[in-house]
């Protein structure tokens, strides 16, 4: 076998490595002979090749695989071998596929001249020379007071409606709910908040029909209908 001189880092990794030495040998990758094919790679590998261990750890992987598979070929045949073989070759096919594709691709890209430049300063006029009405312009200014009165910290004044609001129980509304459903006063849920004089009164006359609809004591439709169970029915 001829003097190889080159090192490992002159290959892009261990498949690279093996179809160097299938070229060199003129096979093809279906037909190559495994035995033959190993030798040289280990040959090369285990030479002074001078390169890092990082450099080298692929390539002394690969040598550990194709030891093993050597010892499988020395030993009669068997579908092991077959697998094997398969598996090597599989793997060759794609790889030099894709060096063919990147090649193809390399080719292509040298073609191309890429020329970046600085972009152009432009020189912009900041002069606002939209007309607006004077409305608007009113408008927008009595906005911006608004929000600046927004940010503002809110005062005590601020609170005394929340805090002087009349408190509003929840058991007062469900009475109210009952007496109303039995008068016939009101059928939709609705038409319990006519007469809602605040937002406490709204949300507790809201809990009221929660707390009755979770006690069976009263139905809601799909139109928002709003019906007293009877005392039997609503047992079960």
């Amino acid at each position: 076998m001829e003097n190889l001189t080159f090192r490992l880092t002159e290959f892009e990794g261990p498949l690279d490595l093996l179809l160097y030495l299938i070229s060199k040998n003129k096979m093809k990758i279906a037909d190559i002979e495994i035995v033959s094919l190993i030798d040289q790679y280990l040959a090369i590998v285990n030479g002074p090749q001078g390169a890092t261990l990082d450099e080298a750890s692929e390539f002394i992987e690969m040598a550990a695989r194709l030891i093993y598979m050597k010892s499988v070929f020395l030993l009669p045949r068997s579908d092991e071998q077959d697998q094997l073989r398969q598996e090597l070759t599989g793997m060759l096919v794609e790889y030099s596929a894709c060096k063919q594709v990147a090649a193809k691709l390399g080719q292509m890209a040298a073609g191309i001249y890429l020329a970046v430049r600085r972009p152009m300063e432009v020189e912009l006029d900041a002069t606002y020379r939209i007309r607006h009405d004077p409305a608007q312009l009113e408008q927008a200014y009595c906005g911006l007071l608004g929000g600046a009165r927004r940010r503002e910290r809110p005062t005590p004044e601020r609170f005394e409606p929340l805090v002087t609001a009349p408190f509003v129980s929840v058991a007062s509304k469900v009475v109210y709910v009952l007496r109303s459903l039995v008068r016939g006063r009101v059928n939709y849920l609705s038409s319990l908040f006519r007469r809602s004089a605040s937002r406490s009164e709204n949300v507790a006359t809201f809990l009221a029909v929660l707390e009755l609809l979770k006690a069976g004591r009263v139905t809601l439709d799909e139109d928002a209908r709003l019906t007293l169970r009877k005392k039997r029915e609503s047992r079960g």
